[in-house]
């Protein structure tokens, strides 16, 4: 091959490669030739070609190359994908029996709602994680490989990842690494449209970011010296610490501030004796469609995971003319990240004041008793599980199976609904009104 064929050859990936064996006295011996195949059925990688004899070799590697690099497009183009992100996902699961369907399809749905298109997703089985590639080397080069065939750009882990794996993994695969505490960070960046909002998705950002802070720079290093000899002083790495810290301290007063316009808000509305009803669930349940249509509301709704952030307050005036204030709240998921928590704590401390909680479960999902369950633990963890609570069973319009669904509605004490259709509201509104009737009997009973 000349000089200018390896030149036409620099823009392409080689995806070619060979060993020559070396006989005793140093002459040549067989060559062992491979490449990369495109994406095929059977699932190879590679095809060995048959060995031969050097002098045998009759092959035009730039042509061979470019029809291999054009097979590549072609069968990528099939895919016709627009996203600049194209993603493989993974996880690691220890057991064998294990569900793995739920949480990569999850998964797969934020990717979507921060605009990512999913190529693959692949479940590795292993005791334990491995410490530096989280799936193992062996199994982290083929999907590598994998990458390659398709076209993805992008790995995102169902796993929270430390910043030494991040390093590793993309160091080894030369691929973008994220994992899914970076995917819901990405997300609430995106739909937080309150300043106080804002503030709260930074605030969880930079408490994200701070730990894995670790390029450092040679030319800020500290100076080794005695007296009138300290050097320049910080790091550029101990300058962005200190930055960051400096920040989220200013965040947290802003916050605070905020906090205190909220129970002012809060303590008016006591003083109005107008009940609190807060709605919960899982993200994507339909609780932003239910206050839509219970006030005739105007909050987005986007069959997307985390579609509104910011806490929406309304009336509600039932058919008795008794009214009481509804608010809707973030969607909780499994495995919150610790940052998100603790950022929206201020806005969870909402339902402390609720007198009742309307937990909307999206019954037609497969899942819906795992995402009861998240819920349940998140309120826990808020301490506010003794909280009166309403089960609703939102989107019963998807069930065909209508036996199933009263089953369902007597085993978790539920009333089904259609949050679009508001004629199969009305059980739900007599259920919340004879709630609040009796509360308000208890009231007068405790003043006399």
């Amino acid at each position: 091959m000349s000089a200018e064929d390896l030149t036409d050859l620099s823009h392409l990936r080689l995806d070619l490669i060979g060993a020559l064996e070396a006989k005793i006295d140093g002459s040549p011996g067989m060559l062992h030739l491979a490449h990369l195949l495109p994406e095929n059925p059977a699932g190879d990688y590679w095809l060995v070609m048959k060995p031969m004899q050097l002098a045998h070799l009759q092959l035009n590697f730039l042509s061979f190359i470019q029809d291999l690099e054009n097979e590549f497009a072609k069968r990528q183009k099939t895919r016709k994908i627009d996203a600049a992100e194209k993603a493989i996902l993974l996880r690691v699961e220890k057991n064998p029996l294990a569900d793995a369907d739920e949480p990569l399809a999850e998964l797969a749905e934020l990717a979507r709602t921060c605009g990512v298109a999913v190529f693959d997703a692949i479940v590795q089985y292993r005791r334990l994680p491995d410490p530096k590639f989280m799936v193992g080397k062996g199994k982290l080069s083929d999907i590598g490989l994998r990458a390659t065939q398709i076209g993805a750009n992008l790995l995102i882990f169902d796993h929270e990842l430390t910043p030494a794996q991040v390093r590793s993994i993309n160091d080894f695969t030369g691929l973008k690494v994220i994992d899914r505490t970076q995917v819901i960070l990405d997300i609430f960046a995106r739909r937080a449209h309150s300043r106080e909002g804002k503030i709260q998705v930074e605030l969880a950002q930079l408490k994200y970011l701070l730990p894995r802070l670790s390029h450092s720079d040679s030319s800020l290093s500290r100076l080794a010296g005695g007296i009138g000899g300290v050097g320049p002083g910080e790091t550029k790495l101990e300058i962005d610490r200190r930055r960051i810290r400096e920040r989220i301290t200013r965040l947290d007063k802003d916050l605070q501030t905020i906090t205190k316009s909220r129970q002012q808000r809060r303590g008016k509305r006591q003083k109005s004796d107008l009940p609190v009803i807060s709605i919960v669930g899982y993200t994507n349940a339909g609780k932003s469609t239910l206050i839509n249509t219970l006030t005739k509301s105007s909050v987005l709704v986007e069959d997307k995971l985390f579609a509104t952030l910011d806490t929406k307050s309304a009336r509600l005036r039932f058919p008795r003319d008794t009214e009481a204030i509804i608010t809707d709240t973030v969607g909780f998921i499994h495995n919150l990240p610790e940052e998100l928590f603790t950022a929206f704590r201020a806005t969870l401390d909402e339902l402390h004041q609720a007198d009742i909680l309307l937990h909307v479960v999206d019954i037609s999902s497969n899942h819906f008793e795992n995402q009861i369950a998240a819920v349940n633990n998140i309120l826990e963890k808020l301490e506010i599980n003794d909280k009166p609570i309403i089960m609703v069973f939102n989107k019963a319009d998807c069930l065909t199976d209508k036996a199933l669904l009263q089953t369902l509605c007597r085993r978790f004490d539920a009333v089904a609904i259609s949050a679009l259709d508001k004629s199969t509201l009305n059980g739900l509104l007599q259920n919340i009104e004879s709630f609040l009737a009796d509360r308000s009997h208890a009231h007068i009973l405790r003043n006399r």
